[in-house]
């Protein structure tokens, strides 16, 4: 190595040296854990029986078309249900920031929805809204993934509304001074200067309540719409095995992972600039 000195050759060494020791017990341990969950449900008396209900390779060929297109049905109301809970939770979360006397009304409508949809529970909602809405028989018979669809966005959007909030006033005053200083109009700080920092300071949050949504959108089965869940109840009360519930959850995970990783690795990287003091 030119130009290295001996003694930084030295503790590079050292570093990679180290590095290998913890590759190498991480990959033993995970072996050993992995080895002893196998002998556990090996000496279980009931796993034959467990892996016949829950793991028939049968069952999960029969199950897999079905559920994967009820999947379809859980990514349609997933894409328009995060429009939603855009639209509304920013318009909450910019409502309840503002200071004008013509707001007022609106401020405390906005604070009270907040309240209230983050003290009922998404199921309830979900009830409140599947049967609630048709009882009204103001607009005829409305398909239970849009019934869903609009109970996911209310719950929802009061969570991203308070998170947004939270990292739009998080956002330095001198921010606001600065940008007004230069000739900036109230809304132009607030889409210019205000709204990408507060955004980059609460992406992972966001992140999280979008995989969380991502899991309760299966709820809307309890409406009857024939999503993954219930095309996977459905086949289920067909045949009496519960394999098509693991199909279903495998396929959920399938979904979620991609989300999970970017977010550890945004988190990683916002955490490593903010201990550098760079700018995210």
């Amino acid at each position: 190595m030119t130009g290295v000195s001996a003694i930084e050759q030295e503790r590079e060494a050292y570093r990679q040296k180290e590095r290998r020791r913890s590759v190498f017990t991480s990959i033993a341990s995970s072996i050993a854990l992995a080895a002893a969950l196998f002998v556990v449900l090996k000496l279980s008396p009931g796993w034959p029986r467990v892996k016949e209900s829950f793991f028939s390779p049968e069952y999960f060929v029969l199950a897999w078309p079905q559920v994967v297109e009820g999947l379809l049905l859980n990514i349609r109301v997933l894409g328009v249900a995060l429009i939603g809970v855009a639209i509304l939770g920013t318009s909450l979360a910019l409502i309840r920031m503002t200071t004008s006397a013509v707001m007022f009304p609106l401020r405390v409508l906005a604070r009270f929805y907040t309240t209230i949809m983050r003290g009922i529970p998404m199921l309830v909602v979900l009830y409140l809204i599947g049967f609630g809405i048709p009882g009204l028989g103001l607009f005829g018979r409305i398909d239970k993934a849009v019934l869903g669809t609009i109970a996911v966005v209310m719950s929802y959007s009061a969570y991203i509304a308070e998170v947004l909030r939270a990292g739009f006033e998080d956002v330095h005053p001198s921010q606001r001074a600065s940008a007004r200083s230069l000739g900036l109009t109230t809304v132009q700080t607030m889409w210019y200067v205000i709204i990408p920092q507060g955004l980059r300071k609460v992406a992972p949050a966001l992140m999280n309540d979008f995989i969380a949504m991502q899991k309760d959108v299966g709820l809307i089965s309890t409406l009857g719409a024939v999503d993954a869940v219930r095309a996977a109840q459905i086949v289920v009360a067909k045949t009496y095995n519960f394999t098509p519930y693991v199909v279903a959850s495998i396929l959920f995970i399938l979904m979620s992972v991609p989300f999970i990783i970017l977010n550890d690795w945004y988190s990683e990287r916002l955490r490593k600039r903010e201990q550098t003091g760079g700018m995210v």
